[in-house]
């Protein structure tokens, strides 16, 4: 029995629809969507009151699907937003385009020890370059981004405004496949704590001038350290990484020296039975992170 590529790729729009994940068609062999971009759109038919992008036509309607798949062996892109999905990309060095670039998959494993929790077991697809993308239920009411190595080197996530090719798509590089078992489980509370935006720290009213915004920052630093020494095991590494993070603003803004917030927060993490050496590998990698992503003072709009 001959393979059937357009079949095969239709049968993986359809069964990804009935998961409730909303499709779309990709270029024949390729990552790009097939569908017709703003500059060329003619206004008419979906486009009539105005060009509809691929995140607004993606379907689970196996209908429109299967007309959309008679027409040529589509690769099948997933809107992650529609969806409800947040997808992490670990990518591999020979993605990145350099051999010295960290893997994805063990700066990520890194992150979750560092946090105290295991890598989540949830449905999985490995991608044509050899990466892997865990998919996530995301959480209800909030609507989560993209990003780039925010959660870690070489770790992107895909959720509103983003897609990723789902299992059964062909590239020249290779195939995508699913690596393990159908269940997708919701994203863990500490990963949505990296990837929500933290609220602009202008919108409180003590940061209007210099005096009032290190009192600020100091009431912050107490009550973070508060939340260390109180946590629970189980709990602790992740909420002392949370804390470093959300203090590491206040360092890049220069109310607080680094060393002021990693006394405070080293002292709360042994506090709650963290070891010292636990405590200062924690503190150095959030720290890190959190300076360099908040360089500039955020002002309201």
């Amino acid at each position: 029995m001959t393979h059937d590529p357009r079949r095969a790729l239709l049968r993986a729009a359809l069964d990804a629809a009935e998961r409730g994940w909303h499709v779309f068609p990709l270029r024949p062999g390729g990552k790009p969507p097939a569908l017709h971009g703003e500059k060329s759109c003619t206004r008419t038919g979906v486009c009539a009151a105005g060009h509809v992008k691929w995140e607004q036509r993606a379907t689970t309607d196996p209908d429109r699907i299967r007309a959309a798949w008679s027409r040529a062996s589509f690769n099948v892109g997933i809107a992650t937003g529609p969806s409800g999905l947040v997808v992490v990309d670990l990518d591999t060095p020979e993605h990145k385009g350099s051999s010295d670039a960290p893997d994805g998959a063990a700066t990520f494993k890194a992150l979750c020890e560092r946090t105290g929790h295991a890598v989540p077991d949830t449905y999985r697809v490995r991608t044509a370059s050899g990466g892997t993308h865990l998919y996530f239920t995301a959480p209800p009411g909030v609507r989560l981004g993209n990003t780039a190595g925010t959660v870690a080197a070489s770790v992107d996530t895909r959720a509103w405004g983003g897609y990723v090719v789902a299992a059964g798509s062909t590239t020249p590089a290779g195939r995508y496949e699913a690596l393990c078992g159908p269940e997708t489980v919701s994203l863990p509370p500490w990963l949505q704590t990296i990837l929500q935006p933290a609220p602009r720290a202008s919108q409180a009213p003590s940061m209007a001038v210099s005096g009032q915004s290190r009192r600020y920052a100091d009431v912050a630093l107490d009550s973070e350290a508060r939340n260390v020494a109180a946590a629970q095991v189980g709990e602790r590494e992740a909420t002392l990484f949370r804390a470093a993070r959300a203090m590491g603003r206040f360092v890049a803004w220069g109310d607080h020296p680094r060393s002021v917030v990693e006394q405070a927060l080293q002292e709360a993490g042994e506090a709650a039975g963290l070891s010292a050496s636990e405590c200062r590998s924690t503190l150095r990698s959030a720290l890190d992170w959190s300076i360099t992503h908040n360089q500039g003072r955020r002002n309201a709009a």
